[in-house]
């Protein structure tokens, strides 16, 4: 065992959690100081007791019901994409690429195959036209 060193101690160990027993007393740490235009925004919520007026604040994105037809719908929109038809939200530009619509047009198509018998009426006419308007367009873009 290696040698203590008696009287003498190497290092202190203190808890300075806010909830350690030697630590109640203590005063609380300092706060960083606030922005002016934060120490502003503030000021406004105190005197009208609410937010300041929603030009700061952005709604809150309201996404579509998530069902059948909305994926449906959001892998036809990725076929239009890869075709050229609508533009690449991202960037702004139309992009073909062909192998990615017709991998995408062949997903639709497993899945109205593994589908076939568990869809109602209107989803499997809504999987039936989309992927005859992908596929016609598709040939189209090929040529």
């Amino acid at each position: 065992m290696p040698e203590e060193k008696e009287g003498k101690k190497d290092f202190v160990v203190k808890d300075r959690r806010a909830f350690a027993k030697e630590n109640l007393d203590a005063e609380p740490k300092e706060e960083k100081e606030t922005p002016p235009a934060e120490k502003e925004k503030e000021a406004k919520a105190d005197e009208t007791g609410k937010e300041p007026a929603a030009e700061t604040q952005e709604p809150p994105l309201q996404f579509p019901e998530i069902n059948f037809a909305t994926f449906v719908a959001s892998l036809n929109a990725s076929v239009l994409l890869h075709l050229g038809a609508i533009e690449d939200p991202s960037s702004g530009t139309k992009n073909k690429d062909l192998p990615m619509a017709k991998q995408t047009i062949d997903i639709l198509s497993m899945l109205q195959e593994k589908t076939a018998g568990n869809l109602s009426e209107e989803e499997e006419n809504l999987l039936k036209n989309i992927l005859y308007d992908l596929r016609i367009m598709y040939v189209k873009e090929k040529q």
